[in-house]
């Protein structure tokens, strides 16, 4: 069987069966991504489900084993020996200095990469460009994580 080239442009593109199936409308798109979102959530809530009820039972396991029990108080109490002795040692003058250094470094770096994170996501809005290379010449990509939380019913 021969092929007729007459109706065929230079530089134009023939649709095949596997293109109409890519050319899902904008809603069809979103729909079918809604679908999918729908069911992932329902397969990570089955997935910790299953997981609750695996770890209840090796929970119990623990729970009636005498020799587990014993060492697992003999932890708590040297556990909370060990907090006791890092609250007196923070009450000196030099460790309470640098526990109090450290904490406000810590808020500094939330705050630095809150600000990083605002002017990111301008930047990448405004230029379109996903890298931008550091002061020292590493270039980085911008990446966004998304997460889902349930919405509080008010």
């Amino acid at each position: 069987m021969a092929l007729d080239d007459s109706n065929i442009i230079e530089g134009q593109i023939e649709e095949t069966p596997n293109q109409a199936v890519s050319e899902l409308t904008g809603a069809d798109m979103l729909m079918n991504l809604e679908s999918m979102i729908k069911s992932h959530i329902s397969g990570l809530d089955k997935l910790k489900e299953e997981l609750k009820q695996y770890k209840e039972l090796l929970d119990d396991i623990f729970k009636n084993d005498p020799t587990y029990q014993e060492h697992s108080e003999q932890a708590k109490e040297a556990s909370k020996i060990k907090a006791n002795t890092k609250k007196e040692i923070l009450k000196r003058p030099q460790a309470a200095d640098l526990d109090n250094k450290i904490k406000s470094f810590r808020s500094q770096i939330k705050e630095t990469q809150g600000a990083l994170s605002d002017y990111l996501r301008e930047f990448q809005r405004l230029s379109g460009v996903n890298e931008i290379e550091g002061e020292d010449g590493e270039v980085r990509e911008i990446v966004y994580v998304a997460t889902l939380r349930r919405k509080s019913k008010f």
